[in-house]
């Protein structure tokens, strides 16, 4: 049966567009393989540490000439890595915290990027295919006044598609605040119809990627 990584970061829990999406997708993935594993990592709920200098030189050393620290700063790196090589298709859910994704996503893409195995010239994970909802709370699309701050998806698509080599595709959920931000108070519906289009394209999605991994 298929292997599901799924990947929260979002610091909100109840009321998070991109949890509520990224759990649109997963719902419709279970649905079809109710007997697959599904690997969930929420990295609010339970971060991974920044990558520190004994698990970026234990990347460059060889497995007996790593010192104790190195060993066990290595050890999550591999378990980290392990799961995404182990996954037929990858769900991340990564909300724009000042223009960018959360700092526990960029902890997690510091521990799993690793040259000569996952980055380099064959990335041991290529061609897995990965669903990003990138939701923001305005509006930073083609055309929009804010565009030019956009490094979510402009970014996630460089280290995951470029890096990573894998199959990149967003949904990209807008105006996320717009209820709760007076000065986004005419993009309410706007927000709404959004929403219900990355739902929509969620349970898609995960059913399409569901379906590809039939047995």
């Amino acid at each position: 049966m298929p292997t599901l990584l799924h990947i929260d970061s979002s610091a909100i829990t109840d009321g998070s567009v991109s949890r509520e999406v990224t759990a649109a997708f997963r719902a419709a993935w279970e649905a079809e393989h109710p007997g697959g594993t599904v690997i969930h990592r929420d990295l609010a709920a339970e971060p991974v540490p920044h990558l520190d200098a004994h698990g970026i030189t234990a990347g460059y050393a060889p497995a007996e000439a790593r010192d104790a620290e190195q060993a066990a700063a290595f050890a999550l790196r591999e378990r980290l890595i392990t799961e995404l090589e182990s996954a037929d298709a990858v769900l991340i859910g990564a909300p724009m915290y000042n223009f960018t994704i959360p700092s526990t996503l960029k902890a997690w893409l510091d521990h799993v990027i690793l040259m000569g195995r996952t980055a380099g010239e064959s990335p041991s994970a290529k061609g897995t295919p990965v669903t990003v909802v990138a939701s923001r709370g305005g509006s930073y699309g083609p055309g929009a006044p804010r565009e030019p701050f956009e490094f979510v998806t402009t970014y996630l698509e460089k280290v995951l598609g470029g890096g990573l080599g894998l199959e990149v595709e967003f949904i990209v959920p807008e105006f996320t605040l717009a209820a709760s931000v007076p000065a986004l108070a005419e993009f309410v519906p706007a927000a709404a119809e959004s929403r219900a289009r990355a739902l929509e394209l969620a349970a898609r999605r995960g059913k399409e990627l569901a379906a590809r991994f039939a047995a």
